[in-house]
């Protein structure tokens, strides 16, 4: 019995310290070629989605030249790299390239971000940075929209002027459109964090507050080719009978939300990817999902703060499947020590698990 109860406690011990995925290597660093070949050392997020040839983007917000944030070095945001390579080959992912350089050199910043400035649009905006939240392409016409946050305050809760959208032609740059959602006042509009994923004529938009505070996660949908067209979004919302579209968002979800990251794959499994706050100790947890308005199931934790302390992020590769052991997840860290308040990583890590 002694024996039994103490294999039961480990048990219980190492399933909550650890969760369906595990390690397989760091993306980015100031020791790695993403900083020798286009001075991408500090950085996180890196969101992965399909490129229109095929290809993957990876979507990276604040990053540096040399590892540490407040050193400042060449700072700029979004920046892309690319890959071919498949998640699950033995090496993992590595980059062959980055929009805006032919070849090496310094990766630009994909789109406009003023850095601590107004940001130029006449509305008065203070603008600290821009962070993307997500991509998408459309093989019909070869364009890709980049979805981002323009940041007004980083103070915990952090603070967004507004979500907004970035259209590329080239894929190499990308212009703002005048296509925004605003935040409120009191920093709680539930549209600021998004998350895309197209299926058949329908973009599936996901989107929660900014600041990963607790609230509602809303569900929006757009023709593909209306994007651009504010008006063309419609809603899914319950009206006190049923659920259906055209009307105001109701809450799909409610928990304290970091940035979602939704991907239909292959087999027709809908999968959703965000840390969640709430509980005792920060996680990345997954639900599935047989379509994008159907029931969520509970959640899966996939990586836990015991496994990567300071973590964040948990980003689904467009290439995963549900098969075991083919999930594949961008996982963002940051960590700084408590005593000089200096950072001691920040870095972008790929982990394979099973949802």
């Amino acid at each position: 019995m002694h024996i039994l109860l103490s294999t039961i406690l480990l048990s219980g011990l190492v399933s909550a310290q650890t969760g369906n995925s595990v390690y397989k290597k760091r993306l980015t660093g100031e020791d790695l070629d993403t900083n020798q070949r286009w001075s991408v050392a500090g950085t996180d997020l890196g969101i992965p989605y399909v490129l229109e040839n095929g290809a993957i983007g990876y979507l990276f917000g604040d990053t540096f030249s040399t590892q540490w944030p407040e050193d400042g070095n060449g700072w700029r945001s979004p920046v892309m790299l690319r890959s071919a390579v498949h998640p699950g080959d033995e090496a993992g992912i590595i980059f062959d390239s980055a929009a805006g350089v032919a070849g090496d050199g310094e990766a630009p910043e994909i789109t406009f971000n003023a850095h601590k400035a107004d940001d130029g649009t006449g509305t008065g905006d203070w603008e600290f940075t821009v962070i993307p939240t997500d991509g998408i392409s459309f093989n019909e016409t070869g364009e890709q929209i980049v979805a981002y946050m323009s940041i007004r305050d980083w103070t915990s809760p952090w603070k967004t002027n507004y979500a907004g959208l970035a259209h590329s032609t080239d894929g190499n740059t990308f212009t703002r459109l005048e296509t925004k959602w605003r935040n409120n006042a009191d920093n709680e509009d539930p549209f600021q964090m998004w998350t895309m994923q197209r299926d058949g004529d329908w973009v599936f938009v996901f989107s929660v507050r900014s600041g990963r505070q607790a609230g509602p996660m809303m569900l929006q949908r757009v023709p593909w080719d209306k994007m651009a067209d504010q008006t063309a979004y419609e809603g899914w919302g319950w009206n006190g009978q049923d659920w259906g579209w055209g009307r105001p968002c109701s809450p799909i979800l409610e928990g304290t939300f970091g940035e979602p990251s939704v991907r239909k794959l292959d087999d027709g499994t809908w999968a959703m990817v965000y840390l969640n706050l709430g509980g005792v100790s920060p996680a990345i947890v997954s639900r599935t999902a047989e379509g994008p308005d159907q029931t969520w199931s509970e959640e899966t934790v996939q990586v836990t703060w015991q496994q990567e302390p300071s973590l964040y992020g948990g980003f689904i590769h467009p290439w995963s499947t549900s098969k075991p052991n083919d999930l594949h997840l961008m996982v963002s860290k940051w960590a700084t020590d408590p005593a000089t308040k200096r950072s001691t990583a920040y870095h972008v890590s790929q982990y394979m698990g099973s949802l």
